[in-house]
């Protein structure tokens, strides 16, 4: 079982910046693909945001491509998603995913474990 902690969430102004980091319990993170998604209300969750293990790709959904940035630090069990020129409309409650082996990236099926989620919140 692997537990994922997001942090980072708030309130910001439209054109801001915000980093968000997801804390994950096992040391098995570091082969383990990553995933940023997010839930805005009455909408499907959507992919955001991955990166494989060794951080050798990262996939982006096309709406935040040059404004957001995911990495991660297996030092650390954590990944982040530096978010830059937010907008009203990347408002949502944002979840990171750990992969439980391969599959599609994109997709939510690919990964096992979730975040409880954060909220990120930007005023116009």
């Amino acid at each position: 079982q692997v537990q994922l902690v997001e942090s980072g969430g708030g309130l910001v102004q439209a054109g801001g910046s915000l980093r968000l980091s997801c804390a994950a319990s096992r040391g098995t993170f570091s082969t383990t693909a990553m995933g940023w998604f997010r839930q805005a209300p009455g909408k499907e969750r959507e992919f955001v945001a991955a990166i494989t293990w060794n951080s050798g790709s990262t996939y982006y959904t096309d709406s935040v491509k040059g404004r957001f940035t995911i990495s991660r630090d297996n030092a650390k069990n954590t990944v982040y998603l530096q978010m830059n020129s937010l907008k009203p409309e990347d408002t949502a409650v944002y979840y990171c995913a750990a992969a439980n082996g391969g599959g599609y990236i994109y997709s939510g099926m690919t990964y096992a474990y979730w975040g409880q989620g954060t909220q990120v919140t930007v005023s116009s």
